[in-house]
């Protein structure tokens, strides 16, 4: 039996996945700011992670439910925002600041600390970023977004060099047919040049569903030469 902490557990991805690990009997503890009914997993604490200072005691909490015997522990920091959507000269100071800290600071504070809880196990530890294309490609109007996951990127980078017993991935999952996709599309073609493009996805079903991003990361996660996969990877490069 494996443990999963995942962040944005209540809907998009991290639902998804928390429903295919825990019908595969794994332990999962969510993190969401809301608390959806009839959640699937083994608990969902509500927090906001926007309180990075409160992280370490909210990472001490999840580890007393986390069975010692469990043969791996990971954490998939999936909790994101692509706001705010504009311009970098007309973005408001408190949405930078909010994206920064919601995409790139509470994933790094939330590695740390789990980074210090895991070593009492004798667990396998791994941790698995929710990156984006767009950490790797930059986009008129996804300035704060784009600067977020690309320093997701590279600060997994640096853990996995840091600490040679943690398996640390930063994963981009595609294009998925979540809430911030909406988002996207609601945004104005001012703030986002590229939004027609956004809009045809969906028009034309190239939107891969939160189940199915959640099945091939899960297939990820069982794959023989797991260990040895990249840091930095498209989810879209494997079956």
């Amino acid at each position: 039996m494996d443990a999963y902490i995942v962040t944005g557990a209540s809907k998009g991805i991290g639902l998804a996945l928390t429903k295919v690990l825990t019908d595969k009997g794994h332990t999962v503890i969510g993190i969401a700011r809301s608390q959806p009914v009839n959640w699937p997993g083994t608990k969902l604490i509500p927090f906001d992670l926007l309180d990075t200072l409160r992280i370490p005691d909210l990472m001490q909490e999840i580890f007393t439910h986390i069975p010692a015997s469990c043969d791996s522990v990971t954490l998939i920091n999936n909790a994101g925002t692509v706001t705010p959507i504009g311009f970098s000269g007309n973005n408001d100071a408190a949405d930078i600041s909010q994206s920064i800290a919601l995409n790139l600071t509470a994933p790094m504070v939330l590695s740390g600390a789990f980074i210090r809880e895991a070593d009492k196990l004798d667990s396998k530890k791994i941790i698995l970023n929710i990156s984006s294309g767009a950490g790797r490609k930059a986009y008129e109007g996804w300035s704060a977004y784009c600067a977020g996951k690309a320093g997701l990127d590279h600060f997994s980078v640096c853990v996995q060099k840091e600490y040679g017993d943690v398996k640390v991935l930063s994963i981009a999952p595609g294009i998925i047919d979540t809430d911030m996709q909406g988002e996207i599309r609601e945004s104005s073609e001012s703030e986002f040049p590229l939004i027609e493009n956004f809009k045809e996805y969906k028009k034309q079903g190239l939107l891969s569903t939160p189940e199915e991003t959640a099945q091939k990361l899960v297939r990820l996660f069982e794959r023989e030469d797991f260990g040895a996969l990249d840091t930095i990877l498209d989810i879209r490069d494997f079956d």
